[in-house]
């Protein structure tokens, strides 16, 4: 009986470890999506912004990684990285004290860039997983705008 006893502690101890890493492992993947675009970056870049603003979506900052760097004396490939904004959806997280802790991942965002292989690439953040972690309007939130930034970036991805 008592064998049993320690044999199932380290079974469940084995366990949790194995399960605490493979989700250590595998939480980069899940928080953060990639795909290929079918344009090239120029193209992608017009696709996208054009595909955000007929969505109602606004655009208020574009950051241009590839001049940064360049005025950091550092060579880059082309990145743009778009600050996404829609105010209806911005609207109901801030006008909530509690739900106002989420701002720091405001406005949402999504990149476009080249890759050494030659091909354009566009990674988002799985604002989906992450609002459903915190439930309550957050979830409901985060998730149509997960929804509407798949659909922007469906766009220009092959």
């Amino acid at each position: 009986m008592r064998k049993e006893i320690i044999f199932g502690i380290v079974g469940l101890v084995a366990g949790i470890l194995l399960t605490s890493l493979f989700a250590y492992r595998a939480a980069p993947g899940m928080m953060l999506k990639e795909a290929e675009s079918k344009y090239n970056f120029e193209q992608s870049v017009e696709v996208f912004e054009q595909t955000a603003h007929d969505m109602g979506w606004k655009i208020p900052t574009v950051h241009d990684m590839k001049e940064t760097m360049d005025g950091f004396g550092k060579e880059v490939l082309n990145a743009k990285v778009f600050e996404l904004c829609h105010p209806e959806h911005a609207y109901e997280i801030l006008k909530l004290d509690d739900e106002r802790i989420v701002s720091s991942m405001m406005p949402c965002r999504v990149s476009i860039y080249e890759k050494s292989d030659g091909k354009v690439y566009v990674s988002w953040m799985n604002t989906s997983m992450m609002g459903n972690m915190m439930g309550g309007v957050i979830a409901d939130v985060m998730g149509i705008a997960s929804q509407e930034s798949e659909q922007m970036i469906s766009s220009i991805k092959k």
